[in-house]
């Protein structure tokens, strides 16, 4: 029993080691679960029960062995997921032996640089700002305060990658700084429209690949993982609006300043420059790997073309279900080509795209909500599109994962 201990341990810690990897890359606990089951007779390990949660692994390799639990490390960047999927299929494949997988995971996972300085990542802030300001409220004053605003995001990104322990605080000292600069340029009357340019800066703090993670959780079964996830989420937007609460008292700035209102029209021209700003601005700050930017572009481009296409005739709410349904489906069919990414390094960037642009649709859904024009309306309509997303993103995540092998990472 003792050799045969020692002979499994390796096997055991490399399998804990790339389910926690995995988890900190963002993939969701069902494929976490499922890609360690099919990876343990690659290992030389009969079975495995496995329980993964969003904050840890449980891991054992059969009755009477001891159970190994390892809580997850920082977040992995895109391109560090990536690598080590290439590494989890060369392990499946047994093309990679146990001692030689942990090298690569610690060379070429762990050791990988950043493609780029953290200064030029946090930057990558200020093209979504623009960008998807350009898609909410394109006026030059906006614009503007939108690109200062996303600075502002960028600085506090700074701050928080230097002081960690103030993560906690990054949703709602963000949201109130930003509001706050922005709501005092519309009490001086430079802008108008405060709320969609408020939307529009903040936009790439939101919990994004929390909320495609959780509802993709939730899909498969895994419902108190998915639940956690939505609940973080849940509670980071209350702070979000918390801070743009807070600013509103600060500087003086009735409700009905933040109504939704758009007062410069967008041209096609316009969304689309937005929409390339955007993306952009997310392949720098997910350090998306070059190899999947094409993908990516693609699952982008046709997301926004159904929401645009479609919100513009049936309102913000269908047209967020078009945008998110669409950006599912591209992202699995590009998943199934050789080489091709998972489907949620593709969707996810869509969905931080597809979340936001839909509240720049809200005014064509106020006939369904009554004069919709108040903070109430506002808010309701919100909580409506966001819904239809959520369903967009259900509905394909689940059909991602009718169309891979049971062992095989799909989110």
């Amino acid at each position: 029993m003792h050799e045969a201990s020692e002979k499994t341990v390796p096997a055991q810690e490399l399998l804990v080691t790339i389910g926690t990897e995995l988890l900190a890359g963002g993939i969701s606990s069902v494929d976490v679960e499922d890609a360690l089951t099919g990876l343990a007779p690659a290992v030389g390990l009969k079975s495995i029960n496995v329980a993964a949660l969003p904050k840890g692994l449980f891991l054992t390799i059969g009755p009477g062995s001891p159970t190994r639990f390892e809580r997850i490390g920082p977040d992995l960047r895109f391109d560090q997921t990536a690598k080590l999927l290439d590494i989890v299929d060369a392990v499946r494949s047994r093309r990679l032996g146990i001692d030689a997988a942990r090298r690569m995971i610690e060379a070429e996972v762990y050791g990988a640089p950043p493609r780029w300085p953290g200064w030029v990542t946090r930057l990558g802030a200020v093209p979504v700002g623009v960008g998807l300001c350009l898609l909410l409220e394109p006026g030059l004053v906006n614009l503007a305060f939108a690109a200062l605003g996303s600075l502002i995001v960028a600085g506090v990104l700074a701050v928080n990658a230097r002081h960690p322990s103030l993560g906690p605080l990054l949703p709602v000292a963000s949201a109130f700084i930003v509001a706050v600069l922005i709501l005092i340029g519309f009490r001086l009357d430079w802008l108008d429209s405060p709320l969609r340019t408020i939307v529009a800066t903040l936009a790439l703090l939101l919990p994004g690949s929390a909320v495609v993670t959780g509802l993709t959780e939730i899909s498969a079964g895994a419902l108190s993982a998915g639940s956690s996830r939505l609940v973080s989420a849940t509670v980071q937007l209350a702070m979000f609006i918390a801070g743009v609460a807070g600013a509103s008292v600060v500087t003086g700035t009735g409700a009905e300043a933040l109504a939704n209102s758009q007062l410069t029209a967008s041209t096609w021209w316009l969304s689309a420059l937005g929409v390339a700003a955007a993306t952009l601005g997310l392949i720098i700050y997910l350090h998306t790997p070059l190899e999947h930017t094409v993908p990516i572009v693609l699952t982008i481009a046709a997301a926004a073309l159904a929401q645009l296409g479609i919100g513009a005739e049936f309102g913000a709410a269908i047209g967020g279900l078009a945008g998110a349904l669409t950006a599912s489906v591209v992202a699995v069919v590009l998943s199934r080509l050789p080489k091709g990414p998972i489907w949620r390094i593709s969707f996810v960037p869509a969905f931080l795209v597809v979340a936001p642009g839909s509240f720049g649709l809200l005014n064509a859904s106020q006939i369904e909500f009554g004069d919709g024009t108040g903070v109430a309306g506002s808010m309701l309509a919100a909580a409506t599109t966001f819904f239809t997303i959520a369903i967009g993103t259900v509905i394909g995540a689940a059909i991602a994962h009718a169309v891979e092998p049971k062992d095989e990472i799909v989110a």
